[in-house]
C-alpha cells in the first residue's frame, strides 16, 4: 500500500512528531508499506530513508509563533505533489487548515485524520477554564467544533491515540472516530535499564544524596506543558522530603522555566537527551516521571516511563492520564499545583518500592493496527476495534 502522510507538524529540529515519523518510516518499510512523509519546509526537497520511505518537503512559510515549524499555504502545490505521488491512502495530521486542503484532493481516495494535536485543551481550556466552565468554552468555540465535525464527515477515519480524546470527539458529534493507542520501543524501555550510578549522578547534580527522591520530566518546553507548575510543586514538596527534579527539554519557554527555578539547587534543566539508550536509562533510574500537560493526545514520554518500570504522576485529563490507571501511577487534578504536591508526597520513600513496570503496547502493535485500518478502508471496510 502506498501511503502519504501530509504531516504539517514535522520539524527536523526535533519533537515528538519527528520521533514518531522516524519510527513510522522504519516500521512501515518492514511491514511492506511504501510511505512518504509530505511536510512543509523552506525548500522543495526529497530525503530518502530507504527504498520505500522518504520525507518530501514543499516550500512553505515559517509558522510565526514558532520558527521551528512551517505551515502549508499553497493548496495547488499540495495537490500537484499528491497527483505525482498517486497514493493509495492519505493521512493528514493537523486539525487546522491543511486537512481541508487534503480533503479537497481526489475525494474518492480514502483518507484518515490523525489527531496529533488537541488545540481546545492546549489553548482554549487552558486559558479560559479558570474563568468559565468547559461547556461554556465549547459553546463559544462552536465554529471550531463545526470544523471538527466537518472533518469527521470528510475523512474516512479520525484517529485518536487516547480514550480521553476519542471520547470528547465522539461526545462533540465528530464522526468516524477510531481509537488506536500508540506504542513504545518495547525492546528499548524497560526496568532492566535502571542504573544506580546514573541515578546518583543526577541527584548529585540536583545537590542531593542518593537517598533522595529523583523525579524526571521530559519534552518540549512550551507553555501548555506547565513546567513552571512542576517547578512550584516540587519546590513545595521539597520542604517536606528530599526531592530533586531533572527536566530534559528545549523550547521557546526555557527562559520562563529558568526564571521559575530561580535559585532552587534541587531542580535542574538539562538539554534533551538525544541518545535513546541513555534516555531509557534516565527514565528507568528515576523514582517517578512528572508531567504537567493535560492537552496530550497520547504522551509518548509517559508511555516510555511506564514501560521503564517507574510510576507516573500525571494530570487526570488528557492522554497522559491513561498511564496512571490500574495502580501503576498517580494522578492529580489537572492544572492544580497543590494536588500535584499531594501526589508527589504520596510516592513511596523507598526506591525499591517502585512499580516493576507493565507490559507495554509496542510500536509494531500500533502500526499493525493503523495499517490494518487503512487496508480495510481501501477495500471499503473499517473495524473500529483497534
Amino acid at each position: 500500500m502506498k501511503i502519504v502522510d501530509v504531516c504539517a507538524f514535522y520539524s527536523p529540529r526535533g519533537g515528538g512528531v519527528k520521533t514518531y515519523v522516524s519510527q513510522k518510516m522504519a516500521i512501515a518499510e518492514r511491514m511492506g508499506q511504501d510511505i512518504t512523509i509530505l511536510a512543509p519546509a523552506d525548500d522543495d526537497a526529497i530525503v530518502e530513508f530507504g527504498p520505500c520511505a522518504r520525507i518530501q518537503t514543499i516550500a512553505s512559510p515559517r509558522f510565526p509563533l514558532d520558527g521551528k515549524y512551517w505551515y502549508f499555504n499553497d493548496e495547488r502545490a499540495l495537490h500537484a505533489t499528491l497527483d505525482k505521488l498517486a497514493p493509495d491512502f492519505v493521512e493528514a495530521s493537523s486539525p487546522w487548515r491543511s486537512p481541508l486542503m487534503v480533503a479537497n484532493w481526489q475525494p474518492a481516495t480514502p483518507k484518515a485524520l490523525i489527531m496529533h494535536a488537541d488545540p481546545l485543551s492546549a489553548y482554549a481550556y487552558r486559558w479560559l477554564e479558570p474563568l468559565v466552565s468547559r461547556e461554556t468554552i465549547d459553546r463559544r468555540f462552536a465554529r471550531y467544533w463545526d470544523h471538527l465535525r466537518q472533518l469527521g464527515r470528510l475523512y474516512d477515519a479520525v484517529i485518536c491515540a487516547s480514550e480521553d480524546l476519542a471520547s470528547r470527539m465522539k461526545a462533540g458529534g465528530v464522526g468516524n472516530v477510531v481509537t488506536v493507542p500508540m506504542g513504545v520501543e518495547a525492546q528499548r524501555f524497560s526496568a532492566g535499564k535502571r542504573n544506580g550510578n546514573l541515578r546518583a549522578s543526577l541527584l548529585a547534580q540536583c545537590g542531593l544524596d542518593a537517598d533522595a527522591t529523583l523525579l524526571v520530566a521530559a519534552g518540549r518546553l512550551a507553555p501548555e506543558k506547565r513546567l513552571p507548575m512542576l517547578v512550584e510543586a516540587v519546590t513545595i514538596a521539597g520542604r517536606h522530603r528530599q526531592v530533586g527534579l531533572a527536566i530534559f527539554g528545549e523550547g521557546r519557554d526555557d527562559t520562563n522555566i529558568l526564571r521559575s527555578i530561580g535559585g532552587n539547587p534541587h531542580i535542574r534543566l538539562f538539554r534533551p537527551e538525544r541518545d535513546r539508550e541513555r534516555f531509557a536509562s534516565v527514565l528507568a533510574s528515576a523514582d517517578a516521571f512528572l508531567h504537567g500537560c493535560e492537552a496530550e493526545t497520547f504522551c509518548m514520554t509517559a508511555a516510555e516511563a511506564s514501560a521503564s518500570g517507574i510510576p507516573v504522576i500525571v494530570p487526570d485529563r488528557g492522554g497522559a492520564a491513561d498511564f496512571a490507571r490500574g495502580g501503576v501511577g498517580l494522578s492529580y487534578r489537572a492544572a492544580d499545583h497543590a494536588d500535584m504536591v499531594r501526589a508527589i508526597l504520596s510516592l513511596p520513600e523507598s526506591f525499591a518500592a517502585r512499580s516493576t513496570g507493565r507490559t507495554a503496547r509496542s510500536l509494531d502493535d500500533h502500526f499493525a493496527a493503523l495499517f490494518g485500518i487503512y487496508q480495510n478502508l481501501t477495500s471499503g471496510e473499517l473495524s473500529h476495534a483497534a
